[in-house]
């Protein structure tokens, strides 16, 4: 079966992470740059997640995963080097409801990272479903060449035009109409010359 794309808010939820290595540690980064409360469980810890620990950005709990971690966990990634460890914690997990990823094992995932290219608000995530993580690798390399610096911007500027058409007093036909044009490819060319333009002034 093919997975269900969706892009998730994790702003304030608790995401827990079990292992503490370079891998873990990569994950952890990951959940708090999107805003996630994150707790770690093992035994011991790369520096990153201790000085971390330290200043309080994440919770490290410094002793081997327990099915009680997974208490108020919105979704779990086990990235220990044992794999007999990972699919406990995916077995736990699968009991109790809880999404999980276990790195490097697609087998045992209820959800994938995927590769992305990113300009400002603008996302574009590529999946093999852990068929091929350096093909997806590839794939984002290529849209980052066809998709300049410029398209966050373009993307916050039609968010603002946007907001400011569904809030006018116009049939809903015509909203759609507009909403398209300011969205299609000439509304773009017209946005980067412009943007192109500002940006030399400011150089």
């Amino acid at each position: 079966m093919t997975s269900f794309p969706i892009l998730l808010r994790l702003q304030g939820r608790t995401c827990l992470v079990v292992g503490a290595g370079r891998i873990a540690a990569a994950k952890a980064a990951g959940l708090l740059s999107h805003g996630a409360r994150v707790v770690v469980v093992a035994p011991k810890a790369v520096r990153w997640i201790r000085e971390r620990a330290q200043s309080g950005k994440l919770a490290w709990r410094r002793r081997a995963f327990s099915a009680r971690d997974l208490r108020g966990a919105f979704l779990v990634v086990a990235a220990t080097n044992s794999a007999a460890s990972n699919c406990a914690v995916f077995r736990a997990c699968r009991a109790r409801g809880v999404f999980c990823n276990v790195v490097d094992d697609p087998e045992h995932c209820d959800f994938f990272y995927p590769a992305v290219m990113r300009r400002g608000r603008l996302q574009i995530a590529i999946s093999t479903e852990g068929n091929s993580p350096a093909l997806a690798a590839r794939l984002r390399q290529e849209l980052e060449l066809q998709f300049g610096p410029e398209w966050g911007p373009f993307v916050e500027h039609i968010g603002k035009l946007r907001q400011r058409f569904l809030s006018a007093g116009m049939p809903l036909d015509k909203k759609r109409d507009r909403l398209a044009e300011i969205a299609g490819h000439k509304a773009f060319l017209s946005f980067r010359r412009q943007w192109t333009r500002a940006t030399r002034r400011r150089i």
